[in-house]
């Protein structure tokens, strides 16, 4: 999925719920208004909980993966904004900001080997230097002040959870704060490890798979 801002076309990301609602209205074009399943992580986790939230299309499997889910106000997201819109800019400029950015994160989430972090974010960088800067402060302000309702529970939907448990426990708690009924799939990684450690690609694709699997058998 390419959001405003991130499709090459030279757009700025506008806000969360421009972009979900564009979304809703490429699905009830395309696909009647349905979908089996949809996955994201980071900022696509926050937009899975929107659209299922928002209950303008249905999804039959929502899947969060390790999303932070942090919300706070506006003031304070500002601050935030600002600080980590600056920090993956001038990672995306110089090898001495992508360094530092690297060492924030590794202190952020308590990583001693950053090798495949380091590729990951070489990756990340080298797409964040083709983004207007605007572009990726909306992105993460957005993201930090659009509400997500508490004890979404819609019909026929099923959210499951990939929870890094290295996050820490207050992310679960977090998780069942904001949907009911969850599916929690525990597994003793880091926030997103399986972008940058091949170790956990083939267990969070198997929780993906077995998901889904279980959804065609039941409409056999």
């Amino acid at each position: 999925m390419n959001y405003d801002g991130f499709d090459g076309t030279g757009s700025t990301f506008p806000d969360m719920l421009t972009v979900t609602e564009k979304i809703e209205d490429y699905i009830i074009e395309n696909h009647q208004g349905t979908v089996d399943g949809a996955y994201g992580s980071s900022l696509g986790g926050s937009f899975v909980g929107l659209l299922i939230q928002r209950k303008r299309i249905h999804i039959n499997h929502g899947f969060i993966g390790s999303s932070d889910l942090d919300q706070t106000g506006k003031f304070v997201g500002k601050i935030q904004a600002t600080i980590i819109s600056n920090l993956l800019y001038r990672a995306s400029k110089s090898e001495r900001g992508k360094k530092r950015l690297i060492n924030a994160l590794k202190k952020g989430i308590h990583m001693e080997d950053t090798s495949g972090m380091e590729e990951m974010m070489s990756d990340l960088t080298m797409g964040i230097s083709h983004l207007k800067k605007e572009t990726v402060y909306n992105q993460f302000y957005s993201d930090l002040i659009t509400p997500l309702e508490d004890q979404i529970d819609v019909n026929d939907t099923i959210v499951h959870v990939i929870y890094a448990l290295k996050m820490g426990e207050k992310y679960e708690e977090r998780y069942l704060k904001h949907f009911k009924n969850l599916d929690i799939h525990r597994l003793d990684m880091q926030h997103e490890a399986w972008m940058f450690d091949k170790e956990w690609e083939e267990p969070v694709l198997d929780v993906i798979n077995e998901c889904m699997e279980m959804h065609v058998k039941q409409q056999v």
